[in-house]
């Protein structure tokens, strides 16, 4: 099946050259490519267009969940009819395992399993399995392990209504593929049964698959609403994959077993010729517990530990990664490859530093250090082709890359901002004093007046900062001056954040103040002014790639402008001064060849706290909304019903910041609920008892564990 892209618009600025540039790159088998694309020049465009003409089934690579969300959500609007799927780390919260041996602590691992981010999990494996044309838009977890694709595909059931079907055959493979057997409500990767009608929801889809049975043959296949129970379809054929990701068949999980067995001798008889008995005692206990749990159900917790045993690969073999569900033909987009690399590079180091203490201290077997990400040759031998897709690509991509393609010019025709530089300090008028009022201002007193000019335009500020104390004490400073400000930093809440920015937008404050959130990926349309404090101060957050980054949110309008305030002008400032004037350079030049008005973008201010219908002096620590079930005339059992309906929607969407505002105003009214009937408003905490853990004799101390006599 082919790639169909669907736009509204034509390519154009430096599109054109640039997609026909990097198609013709992937036609010729170019191993690695860079698309030096400034902000706003519609990169994200150029990538669907170059897919398109390609052919090829594509991963793109962001470094966090919510730049990879929103990609995900653009190329599926790009590409409606075909499979556009979501792959990130499945964790709302994740504390791995560990042991600190300066005190003796033992930290078990502890998560919350987002459930809908895994169910896009299994739907973007399976896509890859069952079709071509298929984008993967995923965080750098696509370089850990997860389960074979061969036996993940193995292990499917595929289902068409006439062919033979034994009851008890169906029933014992998906047993066998990790679906739970349920009599009450179903969850995805469980199943029920009632005579010969058995229902399943898969672990992909929030649906349920009815088949009836009779005469030994499938006689019908119906696809259900979980939620209505109303019938969506009825299908002729239906493909059920594993529950689960880590699935062993029978066989090899009995050649896995011993093979534990037998390093689990190998590791014992070491400890015990030096001396370390506590840790074979340890060792021997848990490792003898998790092979119980592999004979008798299939799975264990940590099992992923075992993963080089279950898929038979040879120590020091790279683990199976969603890399390996990819046909050998496909293509890799490496978005804002200047930081993405970077992590890619250094998963590896990080996790082994962590495994290493697990392994010498007797909690994990030596064959738990093949349960890893990629290292960084590992992950380069597995892309056949890539583009690195940055407006400030690092050397190390300019250097293996075969081809740089520019995409300087925006369809927009808006120009990169004019650069000031103004001095830190205050300069004193020649033969006057510094605190004399003819001199030169300081930063501060600088960018106060500034700051209010733009505020009397209806224009918006950004100010960065080097520190968060910095952040915090200037936006003290500019609220005494009566300036509308506010800082943000990677202390607030998420949600206070999307509550900030949307605030900024709409003016209710003019100054936002922060350090290194204001570079990749923050669209402020309203902004004409930002400025730089201590730019002179070289180090990360000055550098050159942070410095034309920050330049670049002044870029999307036309009266944007930046000013650097410094005393000297560093190597990275020079650089950055001489880049962003070679670009507009060329910019102007392109617009006065071809007629072009500049105009700023046009972007309407998503409300994500309208969209819930909550007053907006509320913020995301107060989103009781108490009073919505008396306006609405509605009991809260069934507001809290609509809720969680539109959360799970909202998930779906991938919109997580609204789903996490829903799930905030669903526990508050639960709480609220719990009043109205009598009940304790706060769940109590159930906490694990203080007896020896049966796996390894320890005892709970807070969150980590200690030997008995260490207590």
């Amino acid at each position: 099946m082919e790639f169909h892209l669907k736009s509204s618009y034509q390519p154009a600025g430096d599109q054109p050259q640039a997609i026909e540039a990097l198609a013709r790159g992937v036609r010729e088998s170019l191993r690695y490519q860079t698309l030096l694309g400034v902000t706003g020049s519609g990169k994200t465009f150029t990538m669907a267009n170059v897919i398109a003409r390609s052919g090829k089934p594509a991963l793109i690579i962001a470094h966090n969940k919510t730049l990879a969300a929103q990609l995900c959500n653009e190329f599926r609007e790009f590409f409606p009819d075909n499979a556009v799927e979501y792959f990130v780390s499945y964790y709302d919260y994740y504390q791995p395992e560990a042991y600190l041996p300066s005190s003796d602590t033992y930290i078990e691992k502890e998560a919350m399993i987002n459930q809908e981010i895994d169910r896009l999990r299994h739907a973007a494996t399976q896509a890859l399995l069952t079709r071509r044309d298929t984008i993967i838009v995923a965080s750098v977890s696509c370089i850990y392990g997860l389960g074979a694709p061969e036996v993940y595909e193995k292990m499917h059931l595929r289902l068409t209504v006439g062919d033979p079907a034994e009851r008890q055959a169906l029933l014992r493979h998906l047993v066998q593929t990790q679906y739970e057997r349920t009599t009450t409500d179903m969850a995805r990767g469980s199943f029920r049964s009632r005579g010969d009608i058995i229902e399943i929801m898969p672990a992909s889809e929030e649906v349920i698959v009815r088949l009836e049975l009779g005469g030994g043959r499938l006689k019908a296949i119906t696809v259900i609403d979980p939620v209505t129970r109303k019938i969506r379809e009825k299908a002729n054929e239906y493909w059920i994959f594993p529950a689960k990701h880590f699935i062993t068949p029978g066989p090899e999980r009995e050649r896995a077993i011993l093979a534990i067995r037998a390093e689990l001798k190998t590791r014992l008889d070491e400890f015990t010729a030096t001396g370390k008995l506590l840790e074979a005692e340890r060792l021997e206990r848990r490792t003898n517990f998790d092979l119980a749990m592999l004979a008798e159900v299939g799975y264990c917790n940590g099992i992923e530990n075992y993963s080089r045993h279950l898929s038979g690969r040879a120590a020091g073999d790279p683990p199976d990664t969603l890399l390996n569900y990819f046909p050998k033909d496909f293509l890799v987009f490496i978005d804002e490859s200047h930081v993405t690399v970077p992590q890619v590079q250094g998963m590896f180091n990080g996790d082994q530093a962590r495994k290493r203490n697990l392994i010498d201290f007797g909690f994990r077997l030596p064959s738990a250090a093949d349960n890893r990400p990629l290292k960084f040759d590992e992950f380069l031998a597995r892309v056949p082709q890539a583009v690195f897709v940055s407006a400030t690509p690092a050397e190390w991509e300019r250097q293996v890359s075969n081809q740089i393609v520019e995409q300087v010019i925006r369809p927009t025709g808006l120009v990169d901002p004019m650069v000031t530089v103004l001095p830190v300090t205050a300069k004193p008028a020649e033969g006057g004093s510094a605190s004399g009022g003819d001199g030169e201002p300081g930063q501060i007193e600088d960018l106060i007046g500034r700051c209010v000019t733009h505020a009397e335009n209806k224009e918006r500020v950004l100010v960065t900062t080097l520190t968060k104390k910095m952040a915090e004490d200037l936006t003290e400073y500019l609220k005494e001056r009566k300036i509308k400000v506010t800082y943000l930093h990677s202390d607030i809440d998420t949600i206070d954040r999307v509550r900030i920015l949307t605030e900024f937008r709409r003016g209710t404050h003019d100054v936002l103040v922060g350090v290194n959130l204001l570079r990749e990926g923050l669209d402020l349309p309203e902004v004409t002014l930002v400025a730089i404090l201590d730019a002179d101060k070289e180090g990360f957050l000055r550098s050159e790639t942070s410095l034309i980054q920050t330049i670049g949110r002044a870029a999307r309008n036309v009266a944007g402008e930046v000013i650097l305030y410094a005393d000297n002008i560093t190597g990275s400032m020079r650089r950055a001064l001489d880049e962003t004037d070679r670009r507009r350079r060329k910019q102007v030049a392109y617009n006065e060849v071809h007629g072009i008005t500049p105009q700023t973008i046009k972007k309407a201010v998503k409300d994500i706290m309208a969209d819930l219908g909550v007053r907006e002096e509320r913020t995301a620590k107060h989103l009781l909304a108490l009073d919505a079930a008396p306006e609405q005339g509605k009991p809260l059992e069934k507001v809290i019903a609509e809720k969680e309906k539109e959360m799970r929607q909202a998930a779906k969407d991938l919109e997580f910041e609204l789903a996490a505002l829903l799930r905030d105003e669903v526990v508050a009214l639960k709480v609220e609920l719990a009043k109205q009937s009598g009940k304790k408003t706060v769940p109590e905490k159930k906490t694990k008892s203080a007896a020896p853990d049966p796996t390894t004799g320890w005892k709970r101390r807070g969150r980590g564990w200690q030997r008995p006599n260490q207590a």
